[in-house]
């Protein structure tokens, strides 16, 4: 998924509760399903940017490099300013990207 072209909000607003709901007609199955997609999220994420940020790794620590390392300061602000996993996660409930799967309880 690509983070930058979210249009998620970047802070926080108030939901209706009654659109959630809506999605899958019981609002503790939206949260449930809203907190299993953001965990996805987060974790994509955080794959992304260590990823970006071993390329700055070396394995001689030098003082100076610690202390600036102009583009490893770059790429930690840029992902700080993205939109919250939950935000995204929220935004692809509402606009029916996220494939909702009930499993059948026998009992």
């Amino acid at each position: 998924m690509s983070f930058k072209n979210s249009t998620a909000e970047r802070s926080t607003i108030t939901r209706d509760t009654v659109d959630i709901e809506a999605k899958t007609g019981n609002i503790y199955e939206s949260i449930v399903a809203l907190s299993k997609r953001s965990n996805q999220l987060s974790v994509e994420l955080k794959e992304e940017l260590t990823q970006k940020l071993q390329e700055f790794a070396s394995s001689i620590d030098n003082l100076e490099e610690i202390f600036e390392n102009r583009e490893q300061i770059e790429i930690s602000r840029f992902y700080e300013k993205l939109p919250k996993p939950v935000a995204i996660a929220i935004e692809d409930l509402l606009k029916d990207r996220v494939y909702i799967r009930k499993e059948d309880v026998i009992g």
